[in-house]
């Protein structure tokens, strides 16, 4: 009986007792059992849309960030390694401590007669990017003379012709010289690398206007004239073909200044 009874008690013990909760898995950070709310990160409970990427962030290992910010400063530093490749390369050729002024120093230059020289000379090869047709050599002041000109007249007045200035035809530099080639006349700014001859503009197109045809030419005759007036400010002289015969075929420009005053014609 005693055996019976002790059946009796255990299988209604069973038959009462509550079923064992099955556990859920859990989820992974960022994702649910129920593909819609976002688990905490060690699975205690969901968190909130926008605490998710904060939430992501502080699980990264220290001093890591996320690629996304890392890419602009990569490409950032990049460019600033690009620029400054270039500005070594350029400052390589740079004289008179202007990398728009591409050639080389020469230094002391002394002339063959009395009245010639040049205390500290410079063989320009290019100026903003504009080409000489053969490398002129000048002192710093006309070299900047020079730039100042192309950038601030040739350049713009030229833009719209034959897709913009591209070189400058050097008719004369530096030459220990009287003015004119005139003998007993005083000595040339040309002989003290003060004064460089212009004779024409090439183009990128291939195309070039010269001062003796270009001056004439109705469809560049007032451009001509803008790049005299241009002139007239940088440098103390300018001559062109309105002057005299000497000047018909080229533009005369040097630093020579008479009474503080710029002389053009």
């Amino acid at each position: 009986m005693k055996t019976l009874a002790f059946l009796f008690t255990f299988l209604a013990g069973v038959a009462v007792a509550a079923p064992e909760a099955v556990k859920r898995p859990v989820g992974r950070p960022g994702s649910t059992a129920s593909g819609s709310l976002p688990l905490a990160l060690d699975g205690s409970g969901a968190i909130e849309a926008p605490e998710r990427a904060a939430a992501a962030k502080a699980a990264l290992p220290t001093g890591i960030a996320p690629k996304t910010s890392l890419r602009p400063k990569m490409r950032t530093r990049a460019v600033k390694r690009l620029a400054r490749k270039q500005r070594k390369l350029r400052a390589k050729g740079a004289v008179c401590g202007d990398l728009d002024l591409q050639g080389e120093t020469l230094g002391p230059k002394p002339g063959r007669i009395s009245g010639c020289g040049v205390a500290q000379a410079v063989r320009v090869r290019s100026v903003s990017g504009v080409s000489l047709s053969q490398r002129s050599v000048m002192d710093c002041d006309t070299a900047r003379a020079l730039k100042s000109w192309v950038d601030n007249t040739a350049k713009p007045a030229l833009q719209k012709n034959g897709g913009g200035l591209k070189s400058l035809r050097v008719a004369a530099h530096y030459a220990c010289r009287t003015r004119n080639n005139k003998k007993g006349a005083r000595i040339s700014e040309h002989g003290k690398g003060r004064a460089i001859d212009i004779s024409g503009f090439q183009l990128r197109d291939g195309s070039t206007i010269t001062v003796l045809k270009g001056w004439t030419a109705r469809e560049t005759s007032q451009v001509m004239r803008r790049l005299q007036r241009g002139a007239c400010g940088p440098f103390g002289t300018v001559l062109g073909p309105n002057a005299d015969s000497h000047h018909r075929d080229h533009f005369h420009f040097d630093t020579a200044r008479y009474r503080s005053a710029t002389y053009c014609r």
